[in-house]
């Protein structure tokens, strides 16, 4: 927005408790979608065993969810902005809600494929509305800083949470109560949203482009697939070729912004270093969470050999370091500039990593839990700091396309770090098990085995019990040693994360709360003298990170 004459403007307003309440409606649908990423992993022996789906089925009951999540998470970001943020939301919570009782009673493939679907639509409405909304309900920096990190709390809570849930939920109930759950909540989100939660929208959004949210959605789709595709399956043309078409029509997406007055993405954004290091930096970051979950999952059930419910109880540590390190971050950047504490929790996780290298099939449980806790609170730092850096940084007006393209670039850092960590883990299990297993094992029992550990574990209960354990020692020692090049693999790249991070960081600060009081709500003083031009991206850098762009 243009500052036209001498225009005074407000100054900060501190948030009361009806936006402190208004918080924890927020943090409702951040916890389930979170929660809905890790819990069907636990489910899929009980729907195949009802369902009867086949492997494709199967792999799209998984894929369909993230996929059709991330495509949207950008327009339905930029649609927020333009017909109402909380408006968005509550549409979405109506979708998610419905969506989870269709899925909870679906009966064939099909149609949990389809409301899996939906799902992802619901949950594509949901998290950049949450961001958004608290960008506009906490306009005081230092409380803005605080709910975010409630958000990011509860958005790592539950992703560590997940296996905890769904291993309670199976053990009691049936596959279908994994989605039922989402109900409750979605009826209470209805229900407090308009009384707790106030609208904002952009005052001049400009026009709808449904060819800039098509391309948004050309663009996510195939690349994601091509990604997820490559860490199932291997190198192989198509999904190489679908990764190369998403990149191409991405880059045709954002030539268009460019040209367009009211674009869906402000790509001048990433002019800005504050802005552009705090994306790049969440996209590592969820790189390594969900990379290593990939394999910690794995270990706990196949390699120590613990049930669902057991597993996800040894969750809950690096749940609790996670929620810890969350509260920490608006005390640290009062003491440090927020390169500190982004660079030092990059060296933390990576810290993390280095224990979750020396795991062996013997280690025990302990390493594991040292080294997710460590990790956790590492990477927890680095996620509530940049998402604070970004959303304030960015123009209020596009808030919510901001938070989409936050959100978006979270799905992209998952995806990588399934299909760049597991495809070295899997790389080095494979060549291990070729190397080591016992020459005198039947053929199909060798090719379960150099498949999958899970492969593994189905084999050696199919031979005598001394060819059994013998195969599964090879194939338990062969995992850990992927487990130990993979955690390895990410220690280095946080570790270089952690040295870009405090180059291109370095001059951003947080103002001072008499800094705060002096200046308005986006850090500037207290009138604007004459007519003004909206400022670049790159200014709002050099008044803090903690105050919107200057053009709001």
């Amino acid at each position: 927005m243009r500052h036209t004459g001498t225009a005074p403007i407000p100054p900060t307003r501190k948030a009361g408790r009806k936006q402190w309440t208004g918080l924890a409606v927020l943090v409702l649908p951040v916890l389930l979608v979170s929660l809905d990423m890790q819990v069907l992993s636990y489910a899929l022996p009980f729907i195949s065993g009802e369902l009867g789906p086949s492997s494709a089925q199967l792999l799209w009951i998984v894929d369909i969810y993230p996929f059709v999540l991330a495509g949207l998470l950008l327009t339905m970001g930029s649609l927020g902005d333009r017909i109402g943020r909380r408006r968005l939301l509550m549409a979405g919570a109506v979708v998610f809600g419905l969506a989870s009782v269709a899925a909870s009673l679906a009966t064939d493939p099909a149609l949990l494929i389809f409301t899996r679907a939906l799902l992802g639509l619901g949950g594509a409405t949901l998290m950049p509305s949450t961001l958004s909304l608290i960008r506009n309900m906490f306009s005081d920096d230092g409380q803005r800083r605080t709910a975010i990190a409630v958000w990011t709390g509860a958005f790592a809570g539950g992703a560590v949470l997940g296996p905890l849930l769904g291993g309670v939920l199976l053990e009691h109930f049936w596959w279908g109560s994994v989605f039922l759950v989402n109900l409750p909540v979605m009826v209470l989100l209805l229900f407090l949203a308009p009384a707790l939660l106030p609208e904002s929208r952009a005052e001049q959004p400009g026009r709808f482009d449904l060819f800039s949210a098509a391309l948004s959605l050309a663009a996510v789709l195939p690349a994601v697939y091509g990604i997820q595709k490559t860490a199932e399956d291997g190198l192989r043309a198509a999904p190489g070729a679908a990764f190369v078409a998403g990149l191409a029509i991405g880059w045709y997406f954002l030539r268009r912004q460019r040209r367009l007055a009211a674009p869906m993405l402000d790509v001048t954004l990433f002019h800005d270093r504050a802005f552009s290091a705090s994306i790049a930096t969440s996209v590592l970051a969820i790189f390594s969470l969900v990379g290593s979950g990939l394999f910690t999952t794995q270990y706990l059930q196949m390699v120590l050999g613990f049930g669902p419910l057991r597993a996800g109880l040894w969750a809950l540590p690096a749940a609790g370091a996670a929620l810890i390190s969350s509260a920490l971050v608006p005390l640290l950047v009062r003491l440090v500039r927020p390169a500190v504490v982004v660079t030092g929790g990059l060296v933390v996780a990576a810290a993390g990593y280095a224990v979750l290298s020396q795991l062996h099939p013997g280690s025990g449980v302990a390493v594991l839990v040292t080294g997710t806790v460590i990790m956790a609170g590492g990477i927890t730092l680095v996620m509530t700091t940049t998402s604070d850096l970004v959303i304030a940084t960015a123009p209020a007006d596009r808030a919510g396309s901001v938070s989409g393209l936050s959100q978006t670039a979270t799905e992209f850092g998952g995806a990588f770090g399934i299909a760049v960590l597991g495809s070295i883990g899997t790389a080095v299990y494979r060549h291990d098990v070729a190397q080591q297993v016992p020459g005198n094992l039947p053929h199909s029992a060798v090719s379960a085995a150099q498949d999958t550990l899970g492969g593994a574990v189905q084999a050696a209960h199919q031979l005598s019990s001394g060819a059994g354990e013998e195969l599964l020692t090879v194939a338990r020692d062969a995992f850990a040693h992927g487990l130990r090049v993979a955690s390895w693999t990410t220690a280095g790249l946080l570790l270089a994360m952690a040295t870009l991070s405090l180059i291109l960081l370095r001059h951003t600060r947080t103002p001072l709360p008499d800094e705060a009081a002096a200046t308005g709500e986006n850090g500037t003083p207290a009138t604007v003298p004459g007519p003004a031009s909206p400022a670049s991206p790159a200014s709002s850098a050099s008044s803090g990170p903690g105050a919107p762009h200057p053009s709001d």
